[in-house]
């Protein structure tokens, strides 16, 4: 699909079938026309996520817009203010949930992580093919290249271990979500390679310059 015929499903008001389009064609192809058909319909979703009281999913959705945003073409200042206003309505939605300060915490925690955790990789050899790949309402952290083998890689960022230890997340239930996300993926994408799944935990405060990371190879999510 072209991004006219994607920016026309988006004046038709079909915002969850405009943001598939979308994003299927800046998978296969990142120039500048895409970027934007992306970033903006990814707006769309948000809103309509944070409408619809699906703040976590509108949280990931809003990870991408800050991400994507260097990439769009924004000469007026639209985007920007778009993403800023996006920011806003997360932050008003979440306020409704009276979990506002938390939400932005938690937010701002994980995309702190995955930011250790790409670089961790990076210094390892790893290729990054892609970062918060999304299925529908499930996703992955960080999709790799080692080698000949395809790494999906499930990141968790905490403070502490006071607790539980991070990779303890990784219940059974997301790792049913998981195993369906990645199924997807390499039936989206045919991937002809070895394929394992890492969970890559984060501990430490947000910023700090030596957080604990522990990586976790060739976790079994199939049972």
């Amino acid at each position: 699909m072209t991004c006219s015929e994607i920016f026309a499903l988006r004046r038709d008001g079909r915002t969850a079938e405009a943001y598939e389009a979308a994003r299927s064609l800046y998978a296969a192809d990142k120039h500048p026309l895409a970027a934007s058909a992306m970033f903006w319909t990814a707006a769309d979703m948000l809103k309509l996520c944070a409408d619809e009281g699906r703040t976590d999913e509108a949280s990931r959705i809003l990870k991408a817009l800050q991400r994507l945003l260097p990439h769009v073409p924004d000469k007026e200042g639209w985007a920007q203010t778009a993403l800023k206003r996006c920011e806003q309505l997360l932050g008003a939605a979440s306020s409704v949930n009276d979990s506002g300060v938390e939400l932005a915490e938690h937010l701002q925690m994980g995309h702190w992580g995955e930011e250790i955790a790409t670089a961790y990789l990076r210094d390892k050899g790893y290729v990054i093919l892609e970062r918060d790949w999304h299925s529908k309402h499930r996703d992955i952290d960080i999709i790799a290249l080692q080698g000949s083998t395809v790494v999906f890689i499930e990141v968790k960022t905490r403070h502490d271990t006071v607790y539980m230890r991070p990779e303890q997340a990784v219940d059974y239930r997301k790792r049913q979500n998981l195993r369906r996300a990645i199924n997807h993926y390499l039936k989206y994408r045919n991937v002809g390679y070895n394929a394992r799944f890492d969970i890559i935990t984060v501990v430490g405060d947000r910023g700090s310059t030596r957080p604990q990371i522990n990586h976790i190879e060739d976790v079994d999510i199939m049972h």
